[in-house]
């Protein structure tokens, strides 16, 4: 019998291709990805994987094996949402994925207000803007600018968010126009409305700080070094004030697998959740 804990290592890496970026996923070392996948190669007595360029390709031995671990793993997955949806208590643990600038800014700061709601409901919070796989246990809510498009999903609209462009104060009346500068997304974000907004102000005028974080891109503003596009609550919160009328709102969504409909924990953290952007409008 092969060890179940065996093949999920390796159906991570195989899913991730790389060691890191399995490990990640599972939340352990990477010398434990690598321990794990030789385990397995060994109790099969077949060479499951190749290292090339860095990272991990399957053999034709390997892509049998992935094939049928995600089978398992998907069953796995289903039988413990099954089992988490049909809880009526809410208690335990509901993870939350959310990008890292409304976790730190918006969420954390009111996990208290939940604590004395829902003594016995604990919240993993997950400041993270990738691509999560629900079905895959990775979080069991997921908020996002953008609406989720996954049919397996039940979808909420959380809120809508106010973006606007601001800088530290007095940058504006102490910068000539000509001279004002602009902190940005990388280039693989143009596409944002709230990135398409900053270009569209700043025109033939420099970006000088590119940055997919957007706290980096908040502390530079604060700092003095340019013009940034946020959400309002947060530009708020950091002290900065706006420097153009351009504005625009983008909708909140929440996400959580249908399989999860009927679990209280989630019901009382998606419930948490939405009153905390609420609270923003206020």
């Amino acid at each position: 019998m092969l060890d179940w804990d065996d093949l999920r290592h390796f159906t991570a890496l195989a899913d991730a291709g790389t060691l890191s970026a399995a490990a990640r996923r599972l939340r352990v070392e990477h010398a434990t990805v690598a321990r794990r996948v030789a385990a397995l190669e060994a109790a099969t007595g077949a060479k499951l994987v190749d290292r090339r360029s860095g990272r991990y390709v399957l053999t034709e031995a390997g892509q049998r094996v992935a094939e049928h671990a995600r089978r398992m793993e998907d069953e796995a997955f289903a039988l413990e949402r099954s089992l988490q949806g049909s809880r009526e208590t809410v208690a335990g643990t509901v993870s939350v994925s959310a990008p890292p600038l409304f976790a730190s800014m918006l969420l954390a700061p009111r996990l208290a207000d939940l604590r004395r709601r829902h003594p016995h409901l604990h919240l993993r919070l997950l400041g993270e803007a990738r691509t999560v796989s629900l079905s895959r246990g990775e979080a069991d809510v997921v908020l996002r600018v953008g609406r989720p498009a996954d049919p397996t999903l039940v979808v909420r609209l959380a809120g809508s968010l106010a973006y606007g462009l601001f800088a530290a104060p007095g940058y504006a009346e102490a910068t000539p126009a000509a001279d004002v500068a602009f902190i940005a997304f990388d280039e693989s974000l143009d596409h944002l409305p709230q990135q398409m907004l900053l270009l569209e102000e700043a025109g033939e005028r420099p970006v000088v700080l590119r940055s997919n974080d957007l706290a980096i891109q908040m502390a530079a503003a604060q700092g003095g070094a340019g013009v940034v596009a946020l959400p309002a609550f947060a530009a708020v919160q950091a002290g900065l004030v706006p420097v153009s009328p351009r504005r625009l709102t983008r909708d909140l969504w929440l996400a959580y697998h249908q399989d999860l409909r009927g679990s209280a924990a989630v019901a009382a953290m998606v419930g948490f959740l939405v009153e905390c952007f609420a609270a923003i409008r206020a």
